[in-house]
């Protein structure tokens, strides 16, 4: 039931990239970031104040840093500079690098299943994003390598802090201290390094774009983020990341639907491989516990 709850943030999230593409492509991305982040935790700070602790805000900072500022920069520098299917599929590759960070941060070995898909992972994302068939630029790449970094540690920052911070402090605190320094960074950016790029900002915003502000802040964030946190107090990193099938799928619909992007079959079908096999070491562990419980 967890891994299907998992999916719900996962899908959600697996919209930003092509609702970003399409109506907002030329907002900065620190923007469009503080944008997201800020005005969700304070939502969930109206729907049930809470205020940490003296000895809690260095964790809560170094949490909003990691798993908010730098998370959400990255997300909309791939958004903006990235094919939205593309980048959707992209993040399937987090349990590689939450197989990686475990082995060498906290000695954890992988099997030699997980080490035999995530070799598999390494290399169909290798061939799909083969600039000679694939439009991509090494800054949406570094950011989407920025991105996957940053949501396998935030994610194990927050099983750590959630041990002896309520999960609610941890979620509204984070996105409220995490959209402020974006808030900050962008009017630095505005007023002394790129005035420029907020001259956007000066047209009437359209429907369109009012729509997508609405949905990054609340199903995107508010609500994505809750039953983010609410399940990573219940399941492992590794275990939620099987929930993150439902971001590529979200990623490829949108980008059909709302961008009219168009791959060629053998795209499509290296897509499909990496989801399966960016899933099939915890299906199968899934399978083997119930097939044990059903012994038991």
């Amino acid at each position: 039931m967890n891994i299907l709850l998992a999916m719900i943030p996962a899908f959600l999230w697996g919209t930003t990239y092509a609702v970003t593409k399409y109506a907002t492509p030329d907002w900065p991305p620190v923007l469009l970031g503080a944008i997201r982040a800020l005005p969700a935790g304070l939502l969930l700070l109206l729907i049930k104040p809470t205020w940490p602790k003296c000895n809690q805000w260095r964790g809560l900072i170094l949490l909003a840093l990691v798993n908010i500022a730098l998370f959400f920069s990255f997300i909309f520098v791939m958004a903006i500079n990235l094919p939205a299917a593309i980048a959707g599929v992209g993040m399937v590759s987090v349990p590689v690098v939450a197989l990686l960070y475990a082995w060498l941060f906290k000695g954890q070995r992988p099997a030699l299943l997980q080490s035999m898909c995530a070799l598999t992972l390494v290399y169909l994302a290798w061939r799909l994003f083969d600039p000679q068939h694939v439009a991509v630029n090494m800054l949406g790449i570094a950011a989407l390598i920025g991105a996957l970094l940053t949501i396998v540690i935030g994610s194990t920052l927050v099983q750590k802090i959630t041990t002896h911070i309520h999960w609610w402090t941890v979620l509204t605190w984070q996105l409220i201290l995490g959209g402020g320094v974006l808030l900050i960074a962008a009017a630095m950016q505005a007023l002394y390094i790129e005035p420029q790029a907020y001259q956007v900002l000066a047209k009437a915003f359209t429907p369109s774009q009012w729509f997508v502000l609405f949905w990054l802040v609340v199903p995107n964030t508010a609500i994505a983020y809750t039953l983010y946190v609410w399940l990573l107090g219940r399941m492992t990193v590794v275990e939620f990341t099987f929930g993150t099938i439902a971001n590529p799928i979200a990623g490829i619909m949108c980008a059909v639907v709302l961008l009219g992007e168009q791959y060629q079959p053998w795209q499509y079908m290296l897509m499909a491989l990496m989801i399966f096999f960016s899933v099939l070491p915890q299906l199968l562990k899934l399978t083997r516990r119930q097939r044990s419980a059903k012994i038991a």
